[in-house]
């Protein structure tokens, strides 16, 4: 007959076990839903302190509503078994994945690791410290969801640190420094954790191992962690540079929480150009932990010993004395085996019946408050996929569950409609939350101004799902952008594209290299400033009267034609002449008004001044050049 605790939590068969726990599938009798039931070890129930502290700590977490933390829904002490009944995820443990990839790449590392710190930053911004961020609590559902587990030790940093200075608590492998040395824990000591986890994912084992606990532990306190590139070549140098800086030993240097810790993680992922990748439960999961009989004759069975660990070095959770710890200016010393003794027999008092009877109603009236005081029922999860956004959030809110959207782009899905829901499905407890993903249509190429650095174009380009490209055969000098700078983007800004597509980066080559000034000498003056402009020099004007050129062309250059300026300047001297117009046949009114367009004056020299006679003879001749302002004699016909 299988076990019910409370009676109530009916436990099933086992999912993990570790140094001080033990975890089980079980079903919440009263609810009709599976559960997973972490049991502490039985010597735990003997510890009314322990037990004081695991329900606050237990009530703490309860508080934690986040995608991406285990929901906590009940806490409880019966007989010899102190218990937290958790959501149940079918799935994996982190754990599960290194041991059958043996190490991640680095956009599926920090895919794992941002969400692992999404959940941790919810729980500082609450005040509460987990503690013992290790791969093992680390759960991956069969969706690819990830949560973290396990804060049934975490402590209200309000309450203060109330774990014997005397002892060290938690597993060695990712120990902060300062947890070792003095038992502080704060947020900087889990984001120490957070970054030996990332350590791990790149290269496959935590960067410490030991055939002890406390040599492990000794290392944490004198040791530099090394980056991840010294056992796994080929990682990026700003991820190695992101590890050191998680993993300080003095935690002042340390980002300050998770939150920090997780916008630094953001910034490295979008320069190093690693794109958010689907997570894969592990092929075995939780059904690689070793099947035990699933009924439990009584409540006060024993827990099944801890299976062994696939990884080097001591991982479970465990508590040491921080006095087996050498001075930092020594090595470690080998640890001496100890005699047990054994402990004396506790009394045991007789019972009367009446305080049988007493104990009865007690325990009725406890069942009776748990029952009466017992948590909200679960809410299913509306499937919002395809709704519009101000519905779906509705709809959601409507469920008693709290919605935060994120904003996402898609091929597929229209702009303001759900892609997705995290969880997707399922049930939540009242006032958890949900992330909803809305569509903020397909990428499209932002403008970028000439000159913008390539950094901040690559910024832009990812904030769009796109994916930069650089192309040297399509650089080009331009004299206005410095050299290395974007000067164009293929496709031009604002064209559509897919998630993922590439976008060229043009980059300017500097100005062009200068030319030998070409000979402009008869052009035009627009004409000439074009041809010395594209030859890379910059163009100033001045005017001569030159009765062998026509106004408006180049009479000269200075410099000469086929010399090089350093300077880039150049100038030409433009030709002020006026070539005289034929004037014959006209008659005076009208060649006087086409001479005052020209600048120049009519002196009638022979005959009839008056408007209507007709001109015979001119000088100078026409098609002669002339300065502006001078005149042209004419001779008149007396008759018309």
């Amino acid at each position: 007959m299988a076990t019910l605790l409370e009676q109530r939590y009916r436990v099933d068969a086992p999912l993990a076990r570790g140094g001080m726990s033990a975890v089980y599938r079980g079903m919440d009798m009263r609810l009709e839903r599976p559960v997973a039931i972490k049991v502490m070890d039985h010597r735990f129930a003997e510890d009314r302190s322990f037990v004081d502290r695991f329900e606050r700590e237990a009530r703490a977490a309860a508080s934690l509503h986040h995608p991406n933390v285990i929901a906590v829904h009940d806490q409880g002490f019966d007989g010899d078994h102190v218990f937290l009944v958790m959501e149940l995820v079918d799935g994996g443990t982190l754990r599960d994945l290194l041991v059958e990839r043996g190490r991640l790449t680095v956009p599926l590392a920090l895919s794992v690791l941002e969400p692992v710190l999404s959940a941790l930053a919810a729980a500082h911004q609450n005040g509460l410290v987990h503690r013992d961020v290790k791969p093992e609590n680390v759960l991956i559902g069969k969706s690819g969801v990830v949560k973290v587990g396990d804060f049934g030790l975490v402590k209200a940093m309000a309450s203060g640190n109330n774990t014997s200075n005397s002892v060290i608590l938690g597993t060695v492998a990712y120990l902060s420094p300062e947890q070792v040395a003095t038992g502080v824990t704060t947020a900087r000591g889990d984001v120490y954790s957070a970054g030996l986890l990332l350590y791990e994912m790149l290269t496959g084992q935590p960067p410490y191992v030991g055939d002890t606990p406390i040599s492990v532990a000794y290392r944490h306190v004198n040791d530099d962690v090394p980056p991840p590139s010294a056992s796994a070549p080929g990682i990026p140098q700003a991820l190695d540079e992101l590890v050191l800086r998680a993993t300080r030993r003095d935690p002042m240097a340390r980002p300050a929480d998770a939150a920090a810790f997780l916008q630094e993680v953001e910034r490295v992922r979008h320069a190093i150009g690693a794109p958010l990748v689907p997570i894969p439960a592990s092929a075995h999961g939780m059904q690689t932990v070793p099947r035990v009989a699933t009924d439990m004759p009584t409540v006060q069975t024993a827990p099944v010993p801890p299976a062994a660990s696939t990884v080097p070095g001591p991982q479970g959770t465990r508590a040491m004395v921080r006095s087996d710890m050498d001075p930092p200016s020594k090595p470690p010393r080998p640890a001496v085996e100890k005699k047990k003794t054994k402990e004396p027999p506790r009394k045991r008092f007789p019972i009367p019946r009446w305080g049988i009877a007493g104990a009865v109603l007690a325990i009725a009236a406890i069942v009776a408050t748990l029952f009466l005081t017992a948590g909200p029922d679960p809410v299913a999860i509306p499937n919002v996929v395809g709704a519009d956004k101000q519905s779906a959030l509705r709809r959601i809110e409507d469920a008693k569950l709290v919605p935060t959207v994120v904003e996402s782009r898609s091929d597929q899905v229209a702009r303001n409609r759900v892609i997705r829901t995290d969880p997707p499905t399922g049930t939540l407890i009242p006032g958890s939350g949900v992330n909803v993903y809305v569509s903020v249509g397909p990428p499209i190429v932002p403008d970028v101004e000439p000159g913008a650095t390539v950094p901040d174009v690559e910024k832009a380009l990812r904030s769009q799902d796109l994916k930069p490209k650089l192309a040297a055969e399509e650089d080009r000098f331009d004299n206005n952008a410095p050299k290395g700078s974007v000067v164009a983007l293929s496709p031009s800004p604002g064209t559509q594209l897919k998630l993922g597509d590439e976008v060229v980066m043009i980059l300017s080559k500097g100005p062009a290299p200068l030319k030998p000034l070409p000979d402009v000498r008869g052009k035009t003056e627009a004409e000439a400033r074009q041809l010395v402009e594209e030859a890379g020099y910059t163009a100033t004007v001045n005017t001569r009267f030159d009765e062998r050129v026509d106004g408006g062309r180049v009479i000269s250059t200075d410099p000469v034609a086929g010399t090089v300026s350093e300077d880039k300047q150049v100038t030409l001297t433009v030709s002020n002449a006026v070539t005289v117009p034929d004037l014959n046949g006209k008659r005076i009114n009208d060649a006087k008004e086409q001479l005052d367009k020209l600048g120049l004056k009519l002196e009638v020299a022979f005959g009839d001044d008056r408007g209507n006679r007709r001109i015979f003879a001119q000088g100078p001749n026409p098609g002669s050049r002339v300065q502006k302002g001078s005149s042209v004699r004419v001779a008149v016909n007396f008759f018309g």
